[in-house]
Parts: C-alpha cells; sequence; structure tokens
C-alpha cells in the first residue's frame, strides 16, 4: 500500500511538474512582449534576450495613446465584442432549446442542416456578404459586423448538448403547471446553464475581439476600425517603434485576459459538461 502510494504521489508530481514546465513555454511569447513594452526601440531585438529591461521605459504606455486614436479603436472593438456576444448569447441558447426541449417534425434534419453549416469556409460566402451588405447601405458600419455574427451554429451546437443533459421531466412538469414556453426557457434553462453560456460568452467575445478580417473587410473608416485594423495601421506609421508596437499589443490583450481570468472556473466546468453530457 505504502509503494502504491509513493507511486501515486510520484506521478502526480511528475504530471504537475510537466503541465508547468508546458505552461511556462506558452506564456514565453507573452512575457516577452510585456517585456520589449518597457524598453527602448534599440534593445528590443537585443541579443542575447533582457529579459529585465536595464532601463525602464514606463512612458511607452502614456505614447501611444497620442499616435493613434487608440481609445476609439478600444470603444469599437468593445461595442462589437459585448453586443454580438449578448445577441448570440439570447439567439443560440434560444434556438439550442427549441432544438433539445420542443419537439416538432423534421427537428433533428434542421438540426443536422443548421450545424452542417459550421463545415462551410467562411471566405466562400465573405463576398456575397459584402455585397449584399454594400446593398443596404451597411458597408464601413459596425452593425453590419453585428448583424453578420448575430447567429452562431457552433452556439447552437455547445448549448444543446448540455441543455441534453437536463432531464425533459423538468420542462414536462413545468407544462403542467401552466408556464409558457418562454417561462421554462427563462426560469428553469438559464439558471441551470450558467456553466455553458460562461463558456460560450468568452469564446464569442475572444473571437469577436481579435477579429481582423471582418472588420479589415467592412470598416474602412478610421472612426470606425477595431483595435486589430488599428495595431496594423500603427505598424504601417511607426514600423520601427517596436516598443511601443508591443506596449499596444499589451493593451489589446489584456481585455481578453481578464474576461477569461473572471470566468475561467465556468469555461472549463461548461465545455467539460458539454462535451461529456447528451
Amino acid at each position: 500500500m505504502n509503494n502504491r502510494s509513493e507511486k501515486k504521489s510520484f506521478h502526480k508530481i511528475l504530471v504537475f511538474t510537466l503541465l508547468l514546465i508546458f505552461s511556462l513555454l506558452t506564456l514565453i511569447p507573452f512575457i516577452w512582449m510585456i517585456s520589449a513594452s518597457f524598453k527602448a526601440n534599440n534593445d528590443v531585438f537585443s541579443v542575447p534576450i533582457q529579459w529585465i529591461p536595464k532601463t525602464w521605459h514606463p512612458e511607452n504606455y502614456s505614447v501611444i495613446w497620442t499616435r493613434i486614436p487608440l481609445l476609439t479603436f478600444f470603444k469599437n472593438t468593445a461595442i462589437l465584442s459585448i453586443v454580438i456576444t449578448l445577441i448570440q448569447l439570447f439567439t443560440s441558447s434560444f434556438a439550442a432549446y427549441g432544438f433539445s426541449k420542443m419537439h416538432f417534425k423534421g427537428r433533428n434534419l434542421l438540426f443536422l442542416a443548421y450545424i452542417g453549416t459550421i463545415a462551410v469556409p467562411w471566405q466562400s460566402y465573405m463576398i456575397p456578404q459584402f455585397i449584399m451588405m454594400r446593398q443596404l447601405g451597411l458597408s464601413d458600419t459596425l452593425l453590419s459586423l453585428i448583424l453578420l455574427q448575430a447567429f452562431s451554429a457552433f452556439g447552437v451546437f455547445l448549448l444543446k448538448q448540455y441543455y441534453s443533459s437536463i432531464p425533459d421531466s423538468l420542462c414536462e412538469s413545468a407544462r403542467i403547471d401552466g408556464l409558457s414556453e418562454w417561462g421554462i426557457y427563462r426560469r428553469i434553462i438559464l439558471p441551470l446553464t450558467k456553466p455553458a453560456l460562461a463558456s460560450l460568452t468568452i469564446i464569442t467575445f475572444v473571437n469577436t475581439w481579435n477579429d481582423y478580417m471582418g472588420p479589415f473587410i467592412y470598416l474602412s473608416s478610421t472612426e470606425n476600425k477595431t483595435i486589430q485594423l488599428g495595431l496594423k495601421m500603427f505598424v504601417g506609421l511607426y514600423d520601427t517603434e517596436y516598443a511601443l508596437i508591443m506596449a499596444a499589443s499589451v493593451l489589446s490583450v489584456l481585455p481578453v485576459a481578464i474576461v477569461f481570468l473572471a470566468m475561467q472556473k465556468y469555461f472549463v466546468e461548461g465545455i467539460a459538461s458539454s462535451g461529456v453530457k447528451g
């Protein structure tokens, strides 16, 4: 028994050590980016790498705001990320409720057809989408991106897997008591699916915040550009000021890191439950 317990302890320590090493390896680029953001431009690519700057330049984080309209870019990105995330949470959760808890003819076929759109690459229909938005007069507006991303087949699939783990008897009992479908969805389903909703929140927010191709196609004016387009614009204007580029990159990553860390617990639980149950 002692030998078994010692072996288990050794395996746990070994696994923990390996995971810690791999975690540190994945953090190296981010640590280097933070370090470079406090350096002078000439010291960013010095060899060997100076992980701790000899001379700190915290003014980089104030100078970057004067070089480009960074506040405008942050505002536009925040609007897109928050609005699209909220809309997708509503549309995906509502559709997932219908596919998992309501019975109607052709339900499974319709669900498979909808989920099958995930396999269609976005590059194959981005031009028709752009033509459609231009004909509607929505080109170079944030509304065009919001409308195009209002629905998510992946979000419906993720939430349906989680909803399927909830006993149908709860919904049947609520119907017998006279509760409407909207009431069942709002009062029973949503409170029980917070982990799955948190997972979809993180995935949608991060994807929207980091999206480059969508805003690049639809947004042309400076006042409508997002943070990713702003960084590209800054690189084009000041391609040798690497320290400022790193400072702007750190600022662009912070909101995503805060959202993920704040909802990490629910994210892991939601992904695990959606993958195992159903």
